[in-house]
């Protein structure tokens, strides 16, 4: 089973590696077609110079007939011109830079590599146009937590794991989409996460596999360190709940979150993928480590409920596993996080 799990792993980071290339947004620039963009830009700054060389010219001429009519002596009028030539020409060189940055920046652009993990796209020629309505949007999501173990018939407090030792970590990519037309009220919250769930053993004791019961045994020597963990490929949703600021111009209208409180209650499913017990231990003042991988029958399939309160892109966070850590136990043990999750 933990084959097939790895095999639709595979797949389903080939599934989502292309939907996550298609969401930076370009500057639509001067029409659709890129090139017709660039001669439009160098079109426009000959104009423009034709244009003050001309104007010189005609202030040049006023110049001269004030002169020649005795209004301005000699001097004044070349100082005059001076003074209108440099002006002209500051109003060329600044119009200049301004249409040859356009410019580099469509050429910078025309062949800007997009990188694709399951599906590989080398260039996009294409301009991107920004999108009026952008109803979802995406961002890679951060949690770290503590992790403990609900015991059949025991406090936390009887627990043979060390609440201090035992930690959760996430590591995903979320999507939110808008569900209402005109407001950002309410929002679904999905994605996927990696999650590593760790559960540090007390009093020297280990886990080991009887016959598919997993039970605690006194490991031989002194161990420095014994944890246990389980790695999983889970795919959250969750129904958001909160206010937002609505930003509204010509050409698109966005709704913003930062600074808001929010609320989101939903739940997860997904797949085990590895179990790892690691012991750590000296011998003969040698350091050791043990890893023991796959042994300890945890369930292949996850699932459980899930919430968080948020301010901004940091949300506090509880998760509790329905299914139980290990399969087919005469006491269930089911994981239990809490912790800060962060929107990146």
């Amino acid at each position: 089973m933990k084959t097939i799990t790895k095999s639709i792993v595979i797949a389903v980071l080939c599934l989502f590696s292309n939907v996550t290339n298609a969401q930076n947004e370009s500057i639509e620039i001067l029409g659709s077609d890129t090139n017709q963009s660039v001669e439009t830009l160098k079109k426009e700054k000959e104009t423009f110079i034709a244009a003050e060389k001309e104007q010189l010219k005609k202030e040049i001429i006023a110049i001269n007939e004030r002169q020649d009519s005795g209004l301005i002596s000699s001097e004044e009028a070349q100082r005059e011109k001076e003074q209108v030539a440099k002006k002209h020409a500051l109003n060329i060189k600044n119009q200049s830079a301004i249409i040859d940055n356009k410019i580099q920046l469509i050429e910078r652009n025309i062949n800007e590599p997009r990188f694709d993990f399951g599906f590989i796209e080398l260039y996009d020629n294409t301009p991107k146009k920004i999108k009026y309505d952008k109803r979802t949007s995406d961002q890679m999501v951060f949690g770290i937590g503590f992790n403990a173990a609900i015991i059949e018939g025991e406090s936390l407090n009887d627990s043979p794991y060390k609440l201090g030792g035992s930690g959760y970590v996430e590591l995903g990519w979320a999507w939110k989409t808008r569900l209402l037309k005109a407001s950002n009220l309410l929002r679904l919250k999905y994605g996927l996460s990696f999650t590593w769930n760790k559960l540090k053993l007390k009093d020297n004791k280990y886990l080991v596999n009887n016959d598919g019961q997993i039970e605690l045994e006194d490991y031989p020597i002194n161990a420095d360190k014994i944890k246990f963990r389980t790695t999983n490929l889970i795919f959250p949703l969750h129904l958001e709940i909160g206010a937002s600021d609505k930003i509204e111009t010509a050409n698109y209208v966005r709704y913003k979150t930062h600074k808001k409180f929010k609320f989101g209650v939903g739940g997860f499913f997904g797949f085990n993928i590895q179990d790892l017990q690691k012991i750590k231990f000296e011998v003969d003042g040698d350091k050791e480590k043990l890893k023991l991988k796959n042994r300890y029958n945890t369930n292949d399939l996850v699932y459980g409920l899930s919430s968080y309160v948020s301010w901004g892109d940091t949300a506090l966070f509880v998760r509790y596993d329905l299914n139980p850590i290990f399969g087919g136990q005469e006491i269930d043990q089911n994981n239990i996080a809490v912790g800060l999750r962060f929107d990146m």
